[in-house]
């Protein structure tokens, strides 16, 4: 069999079965689409595989940090130190737990797209019907169509009659696209290709008879698979910056490892005790509590966003939304309300907003009474009209005859009584060929509606205010269509007409001519009112808004200006698919950084989009709810889906999920997401200087040739148990005033700024003075080693307490606020019974080699909390880690 034309849309349908060895009304043969099972493959899409668990969990350990530990750990166990390496191996498990943990979810956009085409069909092989499982379909086989049934591949169409289907999942375009069989041109656009029905739609009304020409992964939503199994999971600003850093503090470390072991051997210390001043050096400069710090961190953020209706499913997304400053979001259902509304009436040459209409305002009632052109041009929207009202669903039926339905119930026509004065005896169905619907009520009266073109071709007349017939005034008709076509409506135009037949039966010869013209209806899906507000609050905060959908352009624009985007002032730069398409990816990058709105977009033109505004160096959130939107979640900084009414791959291939649909709520989880990164930031600040300040310590002894101040067990309790219960709390800080009055953090912006470095070099230095100081002293006052590092490592855990209040967003706040942050008063009674324990228990004694205090050893501790106070002054100046984060 031929391969399958890639331009099969192009293509006349029964040279197009030919083509494919098939027949437009036989279709295959049972035997030949057996053969061409086993050669094509089942009709359904690969679930992409997964990595297994243990592999996942192994994957925990891929850090460079974490290599070293573990390498320490098991030279630690080969010269008979297994309590040692005991701690230091478990201290690495328990980070490898909790990454996992987090990454267990397996991914299953894959899977979410397979049953999404997945369905039963109607066959016809050797010219009888069957019904049969989706995956059985091949190319070359004749499936039908009918209203309700999910497109089971991609079909050339043959036969149309009425067929509307639904591909706005797959096109983002918010009605129905009505189909029929005709080729078009080769560069027609996806969503303008009306002879092709594609996997995964839904037909919502009409016959239909199509050729398959794709299955599987060779479908439309086929290929958006294959991208999403193809695409690389992209790290977050975080976690680049993260992975930065360890590899450069690894280095760092492991040259100052192998500087304290040489500095000790040359100045004639023994080989195992400088090795185990190396391993405490090595073990006290890396921050192994960071990465659960950073974890706990992250899900504290989580927990806050869901509480405001944001769900993340993947936890550094929480930190991506804080620095992001791009947002692309899709038009039908995100930004607007997925209903089509009408907008404004012309009628007896009068241009009418429909709140004009609306009950309550006092004119309703004047301006039916004074304009009868009015009131038959709504009353023509809810007679020729086959949506209903159902009172489990609402309104029932095509979402335009359903917006015509509300206009009338606005202005106050009752559809069941103006079916009793004009009962409907016959009608003619929309069709797309001829472009307008008819319908015969009474004896007499035929009304029509359909596309201004068709419309006005067959009036000879209009309808004036007071309800008389006067000549056409086509020019004025015609500015009132360009008016509210620019405004991004949908017009649609209304005429009366008298039969002269049989009062039974309609025929299209009665319409040809001499209607009398009644009106226009303009229509459009409207902007959701909160969306108006998050995306003034959002280019507030320095992130911009950026429309991408699979609509008309001049929808696309009309919608962006009443959302704000753009300037505010008017000014917003629009492009459609078919330029884009003709663009290089330099030109591309310019394009996207200079425009708003993309209109017909392809699936594919959305991910290279995203791509392009990452090249740029903008950090990027994507909000999607439809099959097309998947891969441009997945590739973006941060995929945002809709939780109600987004489809389940979207769903599966973001970050994050809006409980609500609602626009707004992405401002709620940016705002969040900043806090996050602040806490994060305190975090780092409070951290690091305790590594520095033991590992300074450790080499100054070596350089020195003194005795070791701490040793390498030691050094673990205080990174892993002590600073845990103490940075903690910093988790739980509240938001700061003013966080989204301020522009978004800089992408490239270092993990360690210029300030927070700073920072740590002086309260390192302090730390590493303080521990040097109290241990000499105790050693030159004839105290054992073990009490002297005790003691050393108590003062040392006395002043981390004093910058942790300096730090605090409740310091600023004031102690009578500390009820915005308990967690701190209980972190830091945590840390002191820890304590208490590290030096007043035998057993703790006897494992970390640590000796009792006797109270005036604990008051010469307690001097670093008050030499803390000013040093922490001074560190709050250099990098303040609290208030408004620096841009």
């Amino acid at each position: 069999m031929p391969l399958l034309p890639a331009d099969v849309h192009s293509r006349a349908g029964p040279d197009l079965a030919a083509e494919l060895a098939s027949s437009a009304s036989q279709g295959l043969s049972d035997q030949e689409a057996e053969r061409r099972l086993g050669v094509w493959g089942p009709n359904a899409l690969g679930d992409g595989g997964g990595s297994p668990a243990w592999r996942r969990f192994l994957g925990q350990f891929h850090d460079p940090l974490l290599y070293t530990l573990l390498a320490v750990g098991g030279i630690k166990l080969l010269i008979h130190e297994p309590s040692e390496a005991l701690v230091i191996w478990s201290v690495t498990l328990i980070n490898a737990v909790i990454g996992y943990v987090q990454e267990s979810r397996a991914e299953t956009a894959i899977a979410a797209l397979a049953r999404s085409v997945r369905t039963e069909v109607e066959v016809i092989r050797a010219g009888r019907r069957h019904r049969l499982a989706s995956e059985q379909l091949v190319p070359g086989d004749l499936v039908r169509l009918e209203a309700g049934n999910k497109v089971p591949a991609d079909l050339r169409l043959l036969q149309a009659r009425n067929l509307q289907v639904d591909e706005s999942s797959l096109t983002g375009e918010s009605l129905p696209a009505a189909k029929d069989s005709a080729a078009v041109a080769k560069d027609t656009p996806l969503a303008e290709r009306i002879g092709m029905a594609y996997a995964g739609s839904l037909v919502t009304s009409g016959l239909g008879l199509g050729l398959v020409v794709a299955t599987g992964a060779a479908t439309e939503v086929g290929q958006i698979s294959s991208s999403l199994q193809q695409q690389v999971s992209l790290s977050t600003p975080l976690t680049r910056k993260f992975r930065r850093f360890s590899h450069t503090l690894l280095q760092l470390v492991l040259v100052l490892a192998g500087l304290t072991f040489l500095v000790g051997l040359l100045r004639g210390r023994d080989g195992v005790e400088m090795f185990d001043g190396a391993v405490a050096l090595a073990v006290g400069a890396i921050p192994e509590e960071l990465p659960a710090i950073v974890t706990i961190t992250l899900a504290i953020g989580v927990n806050r966003m869901a509480r405001r209706n944001a769900i993340i499913r993947k936890l550094p997304a929480v930190e991506a939304l804080g620095s992001t400053t791009v947002i692309c979001s899709d038009k039908t259902g995100t930004l607007t309300q997925n209903r089509m509304t009408v907008q404004e009436i012309y009628a007896g040459g009068a241009l009418v907003p429909i709140e004009a209409l609306w009950p309550g305002n006092g004119s309703d009632g004047d301006l039916l009474a004074s304009n009868r052109a009015l009131e038959e041009t709504l009353l023509a929207g809810l007679l020729c009209n086959d949506a209903r009202p159902s009172q489990q669903e609402g309104l029932v039926g095509d979402p335009t005859e359903t917006a015509l339905l509300q206009a009338a119930e606005t202005a106050g026509l009752d559809r069941q009584q103006a079916l009793e004065r004009h009962p409907r005896r016959d009608a003619i169905p929309f069709e797309s060929e001829q472009q307008y619907m008819a319908t015969l009520h009474g004896s007499d009266r035929i009304l029509v509606k359909g596309s201004v073109e068709v419309v006005l071709a067959r009036c000879s007349r209009q309808l004036n205010p007071s309800g008389q017939a006067e000549p056409l005034e086509g020019e004025r008709i015609t500015a009132a269509v360009a008016t509210m076509a620019g405004r991004g409506q949908r017009v649609l135009a209304f005429a009366i007409g008298r039969a002269d037949g049989d009062p039974n039966q309609l025929q299209p010869s009665q319409i040809e001519r001499g209607l009398d013209f009644l009106g226009l209806q303009g229509m459009l899906d409207p902007p959701r009112p909160e969306a108006i507000r998050a995306v003034a609050a959002c280019q507030g905060a320095g992130i911009r808004v950026k429309m991408v959908t699979g609509d008309h352009l001049e929808t696309a624009r009309s919608i962006a200006l009443q959302l704000g985007l753009g300037d505010g002032a008017g000014s917003l730069g629009a492009i459609d698919g078919r330029s884009l398409a003709r663009l290089s990816p330099a030109e591309l990058v310019d394009c996207v950084r200079r425009n708003d709105v993309f209109a017909r977009v392809a699936p594919a033109q959305k991910l290279a989009l995203v791509q392009a505004l990452q090249a740029d160096g903008a950090v990027v959130a994507m909000t999607g709810d439809g099959v097309n939107d998947a891969p441009a979640l997945k590739q973006a900084d941060i995929g945002i889906a809709m939780g109600k009414g987004g489809t389940e791959v979207a769903r599966e291939a973001a970050d994050m999920l809006l409980t609500d649909d609602n626009f707004a709520t992405i401002e709620a989880a940016v705002e969040e997401g900043r806090a996050v990164y602040l806490n994060l930031h305190k975090a780092l600040a409070f951290v690091l200087p305790v590594n520095g300040g033991a590992s300074m310590t450790i080499l100054l002894g070596a350089v020195l040739g003194l005795e070791l101040p701490v040793t390498a067990l030691q050094v673990l309790w205080l990174n892993m148990v002590c600073s845990l219960s103490l940075s903690i709390p910093l988790a739980f800080e509240p938001r700061p005033p003013g966080l989204m009055r301020q522009g978004p953090r800089p992408p490239a912006q270092p993990l360690l700024s210029r300030g927070l470095v700073r920072k740590v070099v002086l309260v390192s230095t302090f730390y590493w003075c303080f521990i040097f100081g109290v241990f000499l002293w105790a050693r030159s006052h004839g105290h054992s080693l073990p009490l002297a590092r005790t003691m050393a490592i108590q003062a040392l855990v006395l002043a981390q307490i004093a910058y942790l209040v300096s730090i605090s967003q409740v310091s600023k706040l004031g102690w009578r606020h500390w009820h915005h942050n308990p967690i701190l008063l209980a972190g830091i009674g945590t840390a002191v019974l820890l304590q208490l324990g590290f030096s007043q228990l035998g057993w703790m004694n006897r494992f970390f080699a640590t000796a009792p205090l006797e109270p005036q050893q604990w008051l010469i501790c307690g001097v670093a909390l008050l030499v803390m106070v000013p040093v922490a002054a001074l560190a709050e100046r250099l990098d303040p880690t609290t208030g408004i984060p620096r841009v």
